[in-house]
């Protein structure tokens, strides 16, 4: 059974509510279900205050599921989840549940030296304001966001969704699955299994944000094409130079990247077509700032409608999760 049909059949006594961050996502979710997206308003007065309203008919007794991703707009998206949150609860809805495929402030999960918080702690003790009943998320960047936090936690993998529509794109038996760093070597295991390819790792040394250079390949790439995995994309300097590295040791010119969130700050399409990247696979997570021909957009909300099925009707959810 795959994800869609698991997710047709409709629940009775949940309703999915969307932010503003992305709510075509927050619709396509609702979609999944066989729900009708609940009514919800966010409007922003000049002093650039946030403003909500939902339906208190629609939510009262409900169970919510409000999707979110804290992408784009600095604090803004995690407030606005938190104030729709703080909405459903005053209105007496039954369990609210966090949906954030995406959250911000995750690589902030050590203190790079004295003066410097720990970001992804904030943010996590932001979220127990509320309370909610649990948080999901997908393919976090660290463990420290589930450590901090005071409520059942998912980290839900996309990779086997990347993976299927990498497995239609691309010849197996042609491929290498590439970490383009120590962080990603996890993430990558899992790709090089399903995907039945050899796995190499990249090893880097940043000396800025913006710049990497490579200290050395572990493992074979001659003649095989190069696909670079990692759990975000945002500037590109590590799959750039990770990207030149593989060319370099002989690779096939063909190189891809695959990742979970797309969150791509600017120029980082100009640095991976300068280092020879020719395919780009990601999910829509957060909500896509692009249009490329080169771009592949793969959609989570079969997952993410599946899981939030599964929590509602409390059945086990160990192949959707990235942590069982």
């Amino acid at each position: 059974m795959t994800l869609g049909q698991e997710s047709k059949c409709p629940l009775p006594n949940l309703i999915v509510l969307t932010g503003s961050a992305h709510p075509v996502l927050g619709e396509a979710v609702a979609r999944e279900l066989g729900l009708r997206l609940g009514r919800c308003r966010t409007e922003r007065s000049p002093d650039g205050e946030l403003h909500v309203e939902i339906d208190d008919h629609e939510v009262e007794g409900q169970d919510v599921a409000i999707i979110q991703p804290t992408s784009h707009g600095g604090s803004q998206p995690l407030l606005e989840l938190l104030l729709i949150a703080d909405a459903c609860r005053r209105v007496g809805a039954g369990a609210i549940f966090a949906i954030v495929p995406y959250f911000a402030y995750a690589r902030q999960d050590a203190r790079e030296r004295p003066g410097k918080p720990l970001g992804v702690r904030v943010a996590a003790r932001m979220l127990a304001t509320i309370p909610f009943d649990r948080l999901v998320t997908v393919d976090p960047h660290s463990d420290v966001l589930a450590a901090s936090l005071d409520v059942p936690m998912d980290s839900l993998s996309a990779v086997r969704v990347l993976v299927d529509r990498l497995a239609a794109d691309l010849p197996k038996r042609e491929v290498v699955v590439v970490a383009p760093d120590l962080g990603a070597v996890s993430l990558a295991r899992e790709y090089a299994h399903l995907l039945r390819s050899p796995l190499v790792v990249v090893h880097k040394i940043r000396t800025s944000r913006t710049d990497v250079s490579v200290e050395r390949i572990a493992g074979d790439v001659r003649n095989l094409r190069p696909i670079l995995v990692d759990d975000m994309l945002c500037t590109g300097a590590t799959v750039a130079a990770a990207a030149r590295a593989v060319r370099d040791a002989g690779s096939r010119s063909e190189i891809s990247v695959a990742a979970t969130h797309a969150v791509l700050t600017p120029g980082v399409m100009d640095r991976l077509h300068e280092a020879g990247v020719e395919r780009l696979y990601l999910t829509d997570s957060i909500a896509p700032s692009i249009a490329d021909p080169e771009v592949t957009i793969v959609s989570i909300a079969p997952l993410l409608a599946a899981c939030i099925r599964r929590i509602s009707t409390r059945k086990r959810m160990a192949h959707l999760v990235l942590h069982p």
